[in-house]
């Protein structure tokens, strides 16, 4: 790493300094100690007051006002029944709860699959409140690679497992990313998603999933230039959250994207040394 741009360096310890402290954030996703699906009629749940149901349509609190809620974008306090509503995939950080502010933790309301479910998250979770970054392999400028974006003339819709076994999901490939890596012969092709300004997502399997990095991970790909060409640096691969809770509903790879070499590059196993 001595023989290495310092300005390289820089700007990746930046974008590490980012990473860790988007994670730290004060409800984020270090934060979640529930994941509950919802059901009719009205009934207790864990970790948070009041009566919750929903008709499949709606979700419905039910509180009193010794219960404490109160919502999260007013600050308005919850007593008799409060609706929201929200599209597959949606969610919505609902009421707040506890603590000296009455906002030590949150529920967020989700629909996943087509169901209504909660997530509570609080801000004195061990998880959150024990975190010091996460573990990470040291940058590798070989692990910067050049590729190509061959996009489909149409996007294409593919149905996938995610990190909760009750929840489908769909990953919307819209072309493929082709590229060489170090330690293998032959190119591989990654599905991707679109994501805002043109850019893309992989998600990617590699045979160090399990061993020093979670079962997946993902990759942001800056937006293609004009002649398709793309840069993937995997000193940038990050976990899915659901590599640091049992609660999230984190999509899995599409079936072709493995690639059959050691990435060790990126963020490792949040427990690794």
């Amino acid at each position: 790493m001595d023989n290495l741009p310092a300005a390289k360096l820089e700007r990746w310890q930046r974008f590490r300094d980012n990473r860790n402290k988007a994670l730290a954030a004060r409800h984020g996703w270090l934060t979640l100690t529930s994941f509950q699906w919802l059901e009719d009629p009205p009934a207790a749940v864990e970790l948070a007051p009041g009566l919750w149901s929903t008709d499949g349509t709606t979700a419905s609190l039910t509180a009193v006002p010794a219960d404490g809620l109160s919502l999260v974008e007013s600050g308005d306090a919850v007593t008799g029944t409060t609706t929201a509503a929200l599209a597959d995939e949606e969610s919505l950080m609902w009421v707040q709860f506890g603590g000296p502010g009455g906002d030590q933790v949150v529920v967020e309301l989700a629909r996943r699959a087509g169901r209504y479910a909660i997530r509570t998250r609080d801000a004195a979770s061990p998880v959150l409140t024990e975190f010091t970054g996460v573990p990470t392999y040291g940058y590798k400028p070989e692990w910067e690679v050049a590729g190509r974006f061959e996009p489909y003339p149409e996007p294409v819709d593919v149905p996938i497992a995610t990190a909760n076994p009750l929840v489908d999901g769909v990953h919307r490939t819209v072309g493929e990313v082709v590229f060489r890596v170090p330690g293998s012969g032959h190119e591989f092709r990654l599905q991707a998603e679109e994501e805002k300004l043109g850019a893309l997502t992989v998600t990617f399997h590699d045979e160090t999933n399990g061993e020093t990095t979670d079962d997946w991970r993902k990759l942001a790909v800056p937006r293609p230039r004009p002649d398709h060409s793309v840069v993937l640096d995997f000193n940038r691969a990050i976990n899915y959250p659901s590599a640091f809770t049992p609660y999230g509903t984190c999509p899995m790879p599409v079936k072709n994207n493995s690639l059959d070499v050691r990435v060790e590059a990126g963020e490792k196993l949040p427990s690794a040394d």
